[in-house]
């Protein structure tokens, strides 16, 4: 929750676009801030984000939730296990026409407790990475 105890509206804003996405038969794309609370696949990261294609299509498990956003998904033929917490979603869209909503960057993350453990992406085997995170946080940059 936000400063004034308020719910975030991002969640329902992103159920909302990706419905209106579906309704009229454009592809949603999700624009991801990437960091060591995010389970992607690292090798389609670019200057710290990634865009993910969660149309009902593309993905299967699709789960769009208060928290996070979850799915599973092939890239480059292998299937793989998205999460991504909703606060790190920067924008929906549809791929079609570019319409959508743009939300915040992520503020800086408190460190990790023990019921919240950062998400490490895991390696093809699936075994999860042994990498600690960059000691520089990746900057973030909007293309329209």
């Amino acid at each position: 929750m936000n400063a004034d105890n308020t719910p975030s509206t991002r969640p329902y804003m992103i159920r909302a676009m990706h419905e209106w996405c579906t309704d009229h038969g454009f592809t949603p794309y999700l624009a991801v801030a990437v960091d060591e609370w995010t389970q992607v696949p690292m090798e389609f990261v670019k200057d710290g984000q990634i865009v993910l294609n969660t149309s009902y299509d593309a993905t299967s498990h699709l789960v769009l939730g208060n928290e996070r956003v979850e799915f599973r998904a092939r890239f480059g033929g292998v299937a793989r296990d998205i999460s991504v917490p909703v606060d790190h979603v920067l924008a929906i869209y549809a791929r079609e026409n570019g319409q959508g909503m743009a939300f915040p960057a992520p503020s800086v993350s408190p460190k990790p407790t023990a019921v919240d453990t950062p998400v490490k992406p895991a390696d093809a085997s699936g075994a999860k990475s042994a990498e600690s995170s960059p000691s520089t946080r990746p900057t973030l940059t909007r293309v329209k």
